[in-house]
């Protein structure tokens, strides 16, 4: 008889935020994955902000036993901009979700929480999708803990897409580039970017959104309430009929890495002037300096809405292959 494969003990550092929603939802309803816990940063919307979406995300999931964790409210030197503009006031699309009050955030921090796991366990899985200073935070004060991160995962930066934040930052590490320029210089483990030249094919249309409506209308209503707002924004800003949702390939790459091809090389963030949260890959090893990442560069999009409508609302094989060819381009 096979040995039961072990769960990937994952923390997943976030800012909720719509996509971050998904993302922990997808991470929820897979059954590879353990998670320890949720450390909220400030990003898209205040950590504390955050921490209550994150709360009334797992209220909808029936999974409030999973606990919360506030983290770093401010980056580590520049001024804090929020994505409200993106997300909403609430972070959730101004969906009006009712507050969580049968449960709070922990009374440790963030910080404190990544430190604690990582020294307790010997094999974390860390899935970064918000902007990276309570790791930063964490890895400055005590790096030798990170040598039992399994793997970093970091939903951030770009290659060769256009930024989405400037012509050549992505949010995350432009919301707080010291940070990003510090954990890709620290990690004992290389950093595997998840960046815009993936996670832009990512858009939920329309038609898939509606499709989750028929199949499962509990879990489609709750997404329509929180992505209207996306919506619109994604027609505004770049005229694209759906919202492009990047944090939960981070997810799904976990759960299956022959999603995406990449290439390893060293990796730095810009810390100021107009390429302020600039990803500069030397992918031409010009600099010659040690390997520090994996970057993303291609995804299957079909084989990542199978898995994330599969584990969302149990759609199943032929029905799911025959519905996504014809509502996927």
């Amino acid at each position: 008889m096979n040995a039961k494969k072990a769960k990937y003990q994952v923390i997943i550092d976030c800012d909720p935020g719509i996509d971050d929603c998904l993302a922990l939802l997808l991470a929820l309803k897979s059954p590879e994955i353990e998670i320890l816990g949720i450390t909220t940063v400030s990003g898209n919307v205040p950590a504390a902000l955050g921490a209550q979406n994150a709360l009334k995300l797992l209220n909808f999931a029936h999974k409030l036993n999973i606990p919360v964790y506030r983290g770093s409210e401010f980056p580590l030197k520049r001024d804090y901009v929020s994505a409200q503009d993106t997300h909403g006031m609430d972070g959730l699309g101004e969906s009006g979700i009712p507050q969580v009050t049968s449960v709070s955030p922990q009374a440790i921090d963030a910080v404190s929480f990544i430190k604690q796991t990582l020294t307790a366990n010997s094999n974390v899985t860390v899935i970064a999708i918000g902007p990276l200073t309570n790791l930063a935070k964490s890895m400055k004060q005590n790096p030798t803990e990170w040598k039992h991160c399994r793997d970093l995962i970091s939903m951030g930066g770009t290659f060769k897409s256009p930024g989405n934040c400037s012509p050549v930052a992505e949010y995350n590490y432009w919301c707080d580039p010291d940070a990003a320029d510090y954990v890709f210089h620290h990690s004992l483990v290389p950093i595997k970017m998840v960046g815009l030249d993936v996670t832009r094919k990512i858009v939920l249309t329309p038609n898939i959104l509606e499709y989750i409506r028929q199949k499962e209308p509990r879990t489609g209503n709750f997404i329509t309430a929180i992505t209207r707002f996306y919506f619109d924004f994604h027609w505004r800003q770049e005229k694209v009929i759906g919202c492009v949702i990047n944090d939960p390939l981070a997810v799904a790459y976990l759960l299956d890495s022959t999603l995406c091809q990449g290439f390893s090389a060293y990796t730095t963030v810009e810390t100021n002037g107009k390429a302020i949260g600039q990803t500069i890959i030397d992918s031409q090893n010009f600099w010659q300096r040690p390997v520090n990442s994996f970057i993303l560069t291609k995804v299957d999009t079909q084989r990542f809405m199978h898995i994330f409508l599969q584990r969302l609302i149990g759609a199943a094989d032929p029905e799911l292959t025959e519905v996504l060819q014809q509502i996927m381009v």
